[in-house]
C-alpha cells in the first residue's frame, strides 16, 4: 500500500513539474525587420552592380560591332 501512495506522490510532481515549463523568449520582431531591410538594402546594391557591368558589356560590344 505504501508502495501505491508512493507512486501516486510521484506521479503528481512529475506533472506539476511539467506545467511549470518555461519557453524561452521569442525575438522580437523589431530584430526581423531589421535584418530583412538589410537583406533589401544587400539586393539593391547588387542589382545596381549588375545593371553597371551590363551597360559596360553592352557599350564594349557595341564599340566592337562598331569598328
Amino acid at each position: 500500500m505504501k508502495k501505491l501512495v508512493f507512486m501516486f506522490v510521484a506521479m503528481a510532481a512529475i506533472s506539476f513539474a511539467a506545467c511549470t515549463e518555461t519557453k524561452a523568449p521569442e525575438a522580437p520582431v523589431e530584430e526581423a525587420v531589421e535584418a530583412v531591410d538589410s537583406a533589401a538594402e544587400a539586393v539593391d546594391s547588387t542589382l545596381e552592380a549588375v545593371a553597371d557591368s551590363a551597360a559596360e558589356v553592352v557599350d564594349s560590344a557595341a564599340a566592337a560591332v562598331a569598328e
